[in-house]
């Protein structure tokens, strides 16, 4: 554990406690990109030109940055993650009577979270609100910075099989309780007065529920920290920290952090969509080239969490791909091509790696136990060139409170800086050069 690996951590729980959902991870990952010099661009009316860096964001919860270089660029070298997290969102018609006693807050589901992990913590409200303002609607995204909810355990007393396993309703087990009945203030005119706007201008909004926990290093040598929304945030600031700290040489690095993974991507702002095509489309149109040109010469790194070996459970991970936290990025691996890696991508970088003395290990699932999937696979539909995912390893995936390794977030760093900082020439005969 090095004093770099203290301080990366703790900037990046920082970054996760300012971003209770998609909208303040762009908003954050926006923020960065300015201090460091990077300028909007809007692909419908913009024009580039070469050394400019510059970004691009839809819905206010997907990004794409990138650097031009000065000469006409072998290809592109692009980073993938994604800004959402498994949350509770709110409904339209969101509270509720108790019996005159009780306003809870009416919500459903979104993407696949433990449920349990959810229970008996400090929870609050944050997302963006549309107000209507001098006759034009304004997207405004809020955070209410207070201990705001919490969902309820029922006791141990009227559900004696709590601890034998039990199948949560979501229409009724996972509904927060927000406050006494008689009196209790619109969450509404909360969102209004945080936002510093008139409840009566807000035309419409995207709510959710987020966990206030705050992140903590812990373990003996400090080696763990714990953190909500860890995946994919942990991936999105590594990718956009090791974006900031790259040089632009022959190939154009590219680094995009999509919204919607948790339910498909299958959205104008998701990897299913248009976005990233339409960007490099324009970035080769620049260059008076066309994008099939330019893709065999390029790579995408899908990156998205993996799983690490359960101290509890160590025989539901496979026999020999076994990732572990703090020993490097893990590639990931499906038959069933729910991955995109294969021999050529891992092949290259693998190499990368190698040359930033960053360790790399191997995730396959149990042939028995189905896995999730990841955006690359998805992206490729749209933009087709080599792919690899990848990912750090971690804890409690889609808990509401995770686990991950002190030391991974410096390696995603030093690996992903080194892959924008490469670029690689296909010669059209089975052969690829990687500088």
């Amino acid at each position: 554990m090095t004093e770099r690996d203290i301080t990366l951590t703790k900037e990046l729980i920082d970054f996760i406690s300012k971003s209770p959902v998609s909208y303040h991870v762009i908003h954050n990952a926006v923020s960065m990109l300015e201090q460091a010099g990077y300028e909007r661009f809007d692909l419908q009316k913009g024009k580039l030109c070469p050394g400019e860096k510059r970004y691009i964001t839809r819905n206010g919860s997907s990004l794409i940055a990138f650097q031009l270089p000065e000469q006409e660029p072998s290809g592109f070298m692009i980073t993938a993650s994604h800004s959402d997290s498994p949350l509770f969102k709110l409904k339209n018609n969101f509270e509720l009577n108790v019996n005159d006693k009780y306003c809870r807050l009416n919500t459903e589901v979104y993407g696949g979270g433990i449920f349990s992990s959810w229970f008996d913590r400090p929870l609050s409200v944050a997302g963006r609100l549309i107000a209507d303002i001098d006759n034009c609607f304004q997207v405004i995204p809020v955070t209410l910075e207070k201990d705001l909810c919490i969902i309820p355990n029922t006791c141990i007393h009227f559900n004696r099989e709590i601890n034998s396993g039990y199948k949560y309703n979501p229409s009724v087990d996972t509904l927060p309780l927000y406050g006494s009945w008689q009196n209790h203030p619109s969450l509404l005119s909360l969102l209004a007065d945080s936002a510093g706007i008139a409840e009566q201008s807000i035309v419409s909004y995207d709510l959710f529920v987020y966990n206030r926990m705050k992140g903590i290093i812990y373990g003996a040598k400090d080696e763990f920290f714990a953190a909500p929304r860890i995946d994919d945030q942990q991936c999105a600031f590594s990718t956009l920290k090791a974006l900031l700290l790259s040089q632009c040489h022959s190939s154009v690095p590219v680094c995009a952090i999509f919204d919607n993974e948790e339910v498909g991507s299958a959205t104008k702002q998701g990897a299913a969509s248009d976005l990233l095509r339409d960007t490099l489309e324009a970035i080769a149109n620049l260059y008076s080239k066309k994008l099939s040109s330019l893709l065999p010469s390029s790579f995408m790194l899908s990156c998205d969490n993996a799983h690490a070996m359960h101290p509890n459970h160590p025989e539901l991970t496979d026999a020999k791909n076994v990732p572990n936290m703090n020993e490097g990025i893990v590639i990931k691996h499906n038959a069933n091509q729910k991955y995109t890696t294969d021999a050529v991508s891992e092949a290259l970088f693998k190499t990368i790696c190698s040359k930033v003395s960053v360790p790399i290990q191997h995730f396959s699932n149990r042939s028995d136990l189905p896995g999730g999937s990841t955006l690359g696979s998805i992206s490729n539909t749209r933009v087709s060139l080599n792919t690899i995912d990848i990912g750090l390893a971690q804890l409690a995936m889609h808990s509401s409170y995770e686990t991950a390794g002190t030391m991974d977030t410096a390696y995603m760093i030093d690996a992903c800086q080194a892959f924008f900082e490469s670029s690689i020439q296909f010669d059209g005969d089975r052969i690829y050069q990687l500088s």
